[in-house]
C-alpha cells in the first residue's frame, strides 16, 4: 500500500533537511583537508588560464548556492474570480509606473 504524499512510513525519522550520518562525516573531512591547503590551491588557482578559472568557478557554485527552481507561470484566467483578475491588472498597471 503506497504512503500519502507527505506521509512517512517512519514519522519519527530523520528530519527533512537533515543529512545523513556520512554526508555529514564526508564534508567535515572535506572541509578540514582543504582548510589545511589554502595556500597550495591559491597557487595553483594563480597558475590557471582564465577561462579554467571561470568554469572551476562555475563548478564550484554548485556547491555553494541553492539550484534554481523553475516556476510555472501558466495561469488559467477563466477559473480566477472578478476579484482576482482586477487585482493581477491593477498590479500591472501600477508596476508600469
Amino acid at each position: 500500500m503506497p504512503f500519502e504524499k507527505g506521509k512517512s512510513g517512519n514519522p519519527g525519522g530523520r528530519p527533512k533537511g537533515a543529512k545523513d550520518k556520512a554526508t555529514r562525516e564526508l564534508r567535515d573531512w572535506l572541509k578540514t583537508f582543504l582548510e589545511g591547503k589554502t595556500k597550495d590551491l591559491e597557487r595553483e588557482w594563480k597558475k590557471l588560464k582564465p577561462e579554467q578559472k571561470f568554469s572551476l568557478f562555475e563548478r564550484l557554485l554548485a556547491y555553494s548556492l541553492p539550484k534554481p527552481q523553475s516556476i510555472d507561470l501558466n495561469i488559467d484566467f477563466e477559473r480566477l474570480s472578478e476579484e482576482q483578475l482586477d487585482q493581477i491588472i491593477n498590479k500591472l498597471i501600477n508596476s508600469n509606473e
